[in-house]
């Protein structure tokens, strides 16, 4: 690890190389200062969506086709916090590639598969909620656990077989074409490639995603001022009201987890299909980052509107899911989410 030196120096990534790329130079105090919100970023997301992933899993209650999605969503940040975070933190903090081509390689393949699962996850989400809002006496036939589970490996295993494909064709095992000087692993894809991901990783699930949620909330609005003129009109709707509003809020929470993804996603995905030179290194190092801390934040929604996660949070903090038969406990109990 090398610091500004007070004679300003050139220092390099691999001094013994001729083409060693030259170090970014760093004062010890942004050396620290980086490394601290990396690990403090990597375990926020890494524990937060544990606990997600160690409630949908143990709870028999919770192992529903929406929250079976749920649960491959809080996967891909997990591996993000656990992996990407700290390898791109060191990345960006040493200002060089220390770890080979053939692992250049594998962490672009691992990156771009957890940003296009998630994106595949989103849409999932979209077309779960669509059809438990707007059809919701077609849902228990159309949307079932096997054929979610179906879906969500489908996603998984063709995002990997596209990302393989598409590492190996640009050459990312062996990118010494590629740099400039040695110590980089840059994205750089073929225009073929660019707009294949254009239109199946941003236009295709924009569209969807974008349409879907619209038709959902213009659906939620009809059922809700009928529901109110039947309850003006004095008629028992209580039972009906009550699932409408619960379809209604998981719609409203699972569209809040989207949009944020759609806010954070979208500039990034803009920025990195254009030409890398109009585009500044500070600018896509900050998108990225934004992507990154995305992360963490959809456990933060599902504890201000979930309070299935609340309690199942609490159960894991306190070892109760230790107790047998807890993953039988019924946490709907007196509560509809």
């Amino acid at each position: 690890m090398a610091y500004e030196t007070e004679d300003h120096e050139n220092q390099y990534c691999f001094p013994a190389i001729n083409s060693s790329c030259i170090k970014g130079k760093r004062s010890r105090h942004e050396h620290n200062i980086i490394y601290l919100f990396v690990s403090v970023l990597s375990a926020w997301i890494v524990c937060l969506n544990l606990l997600v992933i160690i409630s949908i899993s143990h709870f028999k209650k919770l192992h529903t086709p929406t929250n079976l999605i749920i649960l491959s969503l809080a996967v891909a940040d997990l591996l993000t916090g656990l992996i990407v975070i700290p390898i791109e933190g060191i990345k960006q903090n040493e200002t060089c590639w220390y770890f080979g081509d053939t692992y250049c390689g594998l962490f672009v393949i691992l990156v771009r598969l957890l940003l296009f699962t998630s994106v595949g996850n989103l849409v999932l989400i979209a077309v779960d909620r669509y059809v438990a809002v707007c059809h919701p006496l077609l849902y228990p036939q159309k949307i079932t656990t096997t054929k979610t589970l179906i879906c969500i490996c489908l996603c998984w295993f063709c995002c990997s077989v596209y990302n393989i494909e598409n590492v190996i064709s640009n050459g990312y095992f062996n990118i010494s074409h590629k740099r400039l000087c040695y110590g980089q692993c840059i994205i750089m894809l073929k225009p073929a490639w660019r707009l294949t991901d254009l239109i199946l990783f941003f236009l295709f699930p924009c569209v969807v995603i974008i349409t879907v949620y619209l038709r959902i909330f213009y659906v939620v609005q009809r059922q809700v001022k009928v529901i109110n003129s039947l309850m003006k009109g004095g008629k028992c709707v209580v039972e009906g009201s009550v699932k409408r509003k619960s379809e209604s809020k998981a719609a409203l929470t699972l569209g809040i987890i989207v949009t944020v993804h759609l806010l954070c996603w979208i500039p990034f995905n803009i920025c990195s299909l254009t030409d890398i030179t109009t585009i500044s290194s500070t600018t896509m190092t900050f998108l990225s980052w934004t992507l990154y801390v995305s992360c963490g934040l959809n456990p933060l929604i599902y504890a201000l509107f979930y309070r299935w996660f609340k309690i199942s949070v609490k159960h894991i903090l306190t070892l109760r899911i230790f107790q047998p038969a807890s993953s039988l406990m019924d946490i709907f109990t007196d509560y509809h989410s």
